[in-house]
């Protein structure tokens, strides 16, 4: 990948795991598959039917984030954020990616809270819980 081309600001952790939203959470919940996040936004794939949100769309989602520790350890911080949707790509004919940016950014970077060796062996640690 061309480095001159990167605009992000900061690192992005990549992760396979469930991400629950909904425009209004008092109505039935949606659910994802995040594909990483940094503390502004965070993108997923969901289902290319109605439950998709639409690009524009505020939405409120809940997730949870590794949060690494010593000796590859890590814990799951469970966060519930608004956002509105800024991108959405057709990945095939029954997938969609979708971009979400947070109103409010997460405590921390998830891209760049360990160095790239405990988050590369600790990511190892996560695939095989992959859903």
């Amino acid at each position: 990948m061309d480095k001159s081309n990167e605009r992000r600001s900061e690192q992005r952790l990549r992760y396979y795991w469930p991400i629950w939203f909904a425009e209004d959470f008092n109505d039935a919940l949606s659910q994802g598959q995040m594909l990483d996040i940094s503390s502004r936004g965070a993108a997923f794939t969901c289902p290319a039917d109605d439950t998709c949100p639409y690009l524009g769309q505020e939405i409120t989602a809940r997730f949870s984030v590794p949060r690494f520790g010593p000796n590859d350890s890590f814990d799951m911080a469970n966060f519930t954020r608004s956002g509105h949707i800024c991108r959405i790509d057709d990945v095939n004919s029954f997938l969609r990616r979708v971009a979400v940016q947070f109103a409010e950014p997460l405590p921390f970077k998830p891209g760049e809270q360990a160095d790239s060796k405990t988050k590369s062996d600790t990511q190892q640690n996560l695939d095989p819980l992959t859903i």
